[in-house]
């Protein structure tokens, strides 16, 4: 355990299909809605696919359907904030499942979880930054970390998406979070090294633990799933708020 204040369990899923995760997030929502869980994070990488969020369009979609099928990409329409983005192989996917209390800033979480990217990417050797106009981890002009979350009555769902070893020729087919002239990169296209995904999301979840003043416990997915009543308090904040991507 890392210090900290309230416990954060951690788990590598390694890969795992899109609507699975899902499914499994609003299970850990759930429990820690109704108290029955503590703060909890999954981490993992998907097979290939895009996600449209809630402020999503057509146009942000560049392959059709039958061109989407061919490259074996899966594509979800999802409740988090923001437009079109990918994930697949090769790229970290953290998706926190905490509560920010009665009083939490929606703006600060975001801010919050690019300081965590921010802090991988110089771990590994990159001066990554934010940008005033779009939420997200920059390098330069390139994409390197995404964002897009869902919050309600103060409990997190979504989170990021952080670029190691992807296959950025995928971002072709769509318009990454609907913002034209830009593109992505990866780790390895800024350093020429290829970090195993893991290895990175251990860095990244450390970051997040340390941010928030969690007290980091890695745990097996299986036990992270098992829902425990743990005399966790209920959340009862009023209200939801989605931020884009």
């Amino acid at each position: 355990m890392s210090p900290g204040g309230v416990p954060l369990a951690a788990a590598w899923f390694g890969q795992m299909d899109y609507r699975t995760a899902w499914a499994n997030q609003r299970e850990l929502f759930m429990a820690r809605l109704d108290g029955d869980s503590g703060d909890s994070v999954m981490l993992l990488e998907h097979p290939p696919t895009y996600t449209l969020g809630r402020r999503g369009i057509e146009d942000d979609l560049v392959y059709n359907e039958a061109e989407r099928q061919a490259r074996g990409i899966e594509l979800y329409e999802v409740d988090r904030g923001g437009r079109a983005t990918y994930h697949g192989p090769g790229q970290l996917v953290g998706y926190p499942i905490m509560a920010l209390g009665e009083r939490y800033d929606v703006l600060r979480y975001l801010r919050n979880l690019e300081e965590v990217l921010i802090r991988t990417a110089r771990d590994l050797g990159i001066d990554a930054r934010r940008d005033d106009d779009h939420t997200g981890v920059w390098v330069r002009n390139n994409k390197i970390g995404a964002i897009g979350v869902k919050i309600t009555r103060g409990i997190t769902m979504h989170g990021f998406a952080f670029n190691v070893t992807t296959d950025l020729s995928m971002f072709h087919g769509i318009v990454p979070c609907g913002i034209q002239g830009r593109w992505v990169t990866s780790v390895e296209a800024e350093t020429g090294t290829k970090h195993p995904v893991r290895e990175v999301g251990t860095i990244a979840v450390s970051h997040l633990a340390e941010i928030f003043d969690r007290a980091l416990v890695w745990t097996h997915p299986k036990a992270l799933l098992r829902t425990h009543p743990v005399g966790v308090t209920p959340i009862a904040t009023p209200g939801a708020s989605r931020r884009r991507r």
